[in-house]
């Protein structure tokens, strides 16, 4: 689930998108657009002529050294990954027994059939309650130099303990309160006795963030833009092809670089024309107010698909999350063609994803569970 100081938060930049929430807009009685401040948003600039194909060769080059290689797992030297852990933290992250309601898990706010999110602005917590931020995607998430929003965890390890203390997620009292619902689950002993072999008592909070951790770290999405990289020429659609030079063009590799296409760094949201928002960032962290509006660049792996966008959810289609960032991030007024162009590049960042290694799988019964019928 998301975490923020009242909600979890998992994923903006001086290029291109704020890609998990950010301020919703509307139009007003004229049909003129407003955000939910009522700034009216700049008009889109009128279409500029296509862009020349781009020689395919050259783009792939220039692209590899830009975004580099999806690897196929993010691998932690201090958490391993192992066969064990994975089946664990995958029971672990379906496992609803460990939140204070028993009804919620992990997978309530990161659908892995839904490319790691819920589709909502802002997910559903203990009794209703909603938080701040948007969930951002768990795919590739392992792969960010940090987790939440506001960077506070500096990894998977450490993210996945937020969540389940969290008073408006999943509302457990204390980390010996969760260890004592494991305990009371049959079948976990021996599950976190071969995930953590040679421990005494291996039922303990850190171990079930680190197995969680170790399910999510294999979590990687490549698609056509990886097969792009790797040399198939017809991965990608010409049309996508050429957002992918657009995008360069434009500026957005800025802060939207690395095999994640983001989420390596922390960027002013307004960073070039300020963004009408109170919204608070790294500053709740940090304590000092230089961060304010300071978020994570958030990756842009299926962004097509984990709207809607921006840190608070509150942007609805992606076209005008394009041209917000391009606006408020880079100073640049985009036209409706090269929206259409970006668009179609960030939608070849949709990759494959494992369904039999994401399936849901069969959990402990409780101690006090009648055993089943022969």
């Amino acid at each position: 689930m998301r975490s923020t100081p009242k909600v979890r938060a998992l994923s903006l930049a001086g290029a291109l998108l704020f890609a998990a929430g950010g301020l919703a807009l509307a139009c007003g009685p004229s049909g003129e657009k407003k955000s939910a401040q009522g700034e009216a948003a700049a008009p889109t600039a009128e279409a500029k002529p296509a862009a020349p194909a781009p020689d395919v060769a050259a783009l792939r080059v220039k692209a590899k050294g830009i975004f580099g290689v999806l690897p196929a797992e993010a691998p932690n030297p201090a958490n391993p990954i192992t066969p064990e852990k994975v089946t664990l933290g995958r029971m672990l992250f379906y496992e609803p027994r460990i939140t204070l309601s028993r009804k919620l898990s992990c997978s309530s706010c990161h659908g892995l059939d839904t490319y790691g999110v819920d589709n909502q602005p802002t997910s559903v917590g203990h009794e209703g309650q909603r938080g701040e931020r948007n969930s951002p995607t768990v795919y590739n998430a392992a792969l960010e130099f940090a987790q939440f929003w506001d960077g506070r965890a500096p990894d998977v390890e450490e993210q996945a303990k937020g969540p389940v203390l969290n008073p408006v997620e999943m509302a457990m009292p204390s980390a010996p309160e969760v260890v004592g619902r494991l305990k009371d689950i049959q079948g976990y002993g021996p599950l976190f006795a071969a995930a953590f072999p040679g421990e005494a008592d291996p039922i303990t909070f850190d171990n079930a963030a680190k197995a969680i951790a170790a399910f999510e770290r294999k979590l990687m999405t490549p698609g056509p833009f990886d097969d792009f990289l790797n040399g198939n020429d017809q991965a990608m659609t010409p049309e996508q092809l050429a957002g992918l030079q657009t995008f360069m063009d434009t500026g957005c590799i800025t802060c939207h670089n690395g095999a994640t296409v983001g989420g390596r760094m922390f960027q002013k949201l307004g960073l070039v024309e300020p963004y009408p928002t109170k919204d608070v960032g790294r500053e709740k962290v940090t304590g000092n107010e230089a961060d304010r509006s300071f978020f994570k660049v958030p990756m842009l792996r299926n962004v097509a698909k984990t709207g809607p966008w921006f840190h608070d959810g509150s942007i609805q289609n992606l076209d005008d999350a394009i041209r917000l960032m391009a606006r408020h991030q880079l100073g640049k007024q985009l036209g409706t063609g090269e929206i259409a162009s970006i668009r179609a590049f960030l939608e070849s960042l949709t990759g494959r994803i494992d369904a039999a290694f994401v399936a849901k799988p069969g959990l402990p019964p409780d101690a006090n569970a009648p055993a089943p019928k022969a």
